[in-house]
């Protein structure tokens, strides 16, 4: 069996799978529960100025048959007394020693009000802090929040004044409603972060109630914007976890959140750079016990890889990932079709032959069984007719043998651009 323990920029934990700052972690009660399932870690909800959160806050996108494959809220920060958070995190930390225990915070933009809550917050032995820079909603609107995530100097300052006051790690989590996320994390560096986390959720409007003409959710019959996550931002957190982990001017552990719903989505999000992650919307849809088969996954697939420890899964993938100009021009694929497993449901063909490029056959055969196949001259291997076919390996992407040597778009342009030189000299030389 694997050793699953990590250490995020100081903090230990018993396995990689943390509680994200979210209603899971609202109250002692409720992180006590999910450390007695196996979560190894929690970030507490956000802890501020109490505030009073509306009813209704929560909407669903549902798709395709999934439950829950986006989820959208207005919830804000903690609508309890500081002094009750502080004391069930005390008491929690007191009955399980052994496990993260984060606390997320948010105030205002103004030194002593992040050094007063530091402290505060610190007496009552925490492993870490996670400055909240990312709520999109509500919060943004006071000032704080995304409203200060989105602007790198108020997120190197802000960093630096929790550093001024703070003894244990902090983490500082990133909105992604910005251009560049890589902007903020090297904001968040430069003022001192010891790890960052993203993302937080994303600008979103759940739907419209087409009846009765409401926006989803809506408090007394108006809407507002809200925070989407769960499994639909998946690839859009990887891709911002992944920017991050491949800059050298960030050069801090990551945590990563955002759609991560069981043991592969860990996997993928360490590869590329994530020492653990954290979760909300697959706990909040399941419960604090899928974290069961999450670490039993993780497990087996860390033994099958043989690999002893889940450190070694971090940024693995990460020298593999690059911009679109460093890739091969001339590596090529093409599609083909397994007439064995087909099942001449002929929806490669209409997706090729109405908006790829035209390059499935639909035959027939010498006992007069119609079949597809792909002309393979034509075929640019695109992937679509294998991302829309319904049965499992009935089109493979195979590789195959070019003639060219490997050229990606910026050595083109570099020898275009030589080429170029090379003219104008010997022009000017005729001259």
């Amino acid at each position: 069996m694997a050793d699953l323990r990590i250490n995020l920029a100081g903090i230990a934990s018993p396995n990689p799978f943390w509680l994200a700052s979210a209603p899971p972690t609202n109250t002692g009660y409720q992180v006590q529960r999910a450390f007695e399932a196996g979560w190894g870690g929690a970030v507490w909800k956000t802890l501020g100025d109490p505030i009073i959160n509306t009813s209704s806050r929560f909407a669903a996108i549902h798709f395709n048959g999934q439950r829950v494959a986006g989820f959208n809220n207005i919830e804000l920060i903690t609508d309890r007394p500081l002094e009750v958070n502080l004391k069930e995190i005390n008491e929690t930390k007191k009955r399980f020693p052994n496990h993260a225990i984060v606390v997320s915070l948010m105030v205002e933009p103004k030194r002593e009000k992040w050094h007063e809550i530091v402290k505060k917050v610190e007496a009552v032995g925490v492993d870490g802090l996670e400055l909240n820079f990312g709520c999109p909603h509500g919060m943004a609107e006071r000032g704080m929040g995304a409203a200060s995530g989105q602007q790198p100097d108020l997120v190197e300052e802000q960093t630096m004044w929790v550093k001024e006051a703070a003894t244990t790690p902090v983490i500082v989590k990133l909105t992604p409603n910005i251009t560049d996320i890589t902007s903020t994390a090297k904001a968040a560096v430069r003022g001192g972060a010891d790890a960052i986390s993203l993302i937080n959720t994303i600008n979103s409007l759940a739907g419209v109630d087409i009846d009765s003409w409401k926006s989803i959710p809506h408090v007394g019959g108006k809407g507002s914007h809200g925070g989407y996550c769960g499994p639909a931002v998946k690839p859009i957190a990887l891709h911002m976890v992944a920017d991050c982990a491949r800059n050298p001017e960030v050069g801090v552990p990551i945590s990563g959140i955002g759609g991560i719903s069981n043991w592969r989505d860990a996997v993928e999000f360490m590869l590329m750079g994530a020492t653990g992650v954290q979760v909300c919307t697959a706990a909040m849809h399941h419960g604090f016990r899928i974290v069961e088969d999450m670490i039993d996954g993780l497990n087996n697939y860390l033994d099958e890889k043989g690999l002893a420890s889940v450190a070694d899964l971090v940024g693995k993938t990460v020298p593999r990932y690059s911009d679109w100009g460093n890739l091969d021009l001339n590596y090529a694929v093409v599609a083909r079709i397994d007439t064995e497993t087909c099942i001449n449901c002929n929806k490669c063909h209409i997706a090729c032959e109405d908006t790829a490029h035209q390059c499935i056959d639909m035959l027939t055969g010498e006992s007069g069984q119609s079949y597809l196949q792909v002309r393979e001259e034509d075929c640019v291997g695109c992937n679509l007719c294998a991302i829309v076919c319904p049965v499992e390996g009935a089109i493979s992407m195979i590789e195959v043998n070019g003639t060219e040597a490997p050229m990606t778009w910026n050595e083109r342009q570099e020898a275009v651009a030589k080429l170029s030189e090379g003219k104008d000299s010997t022009k000017k030389e005729a001259v």
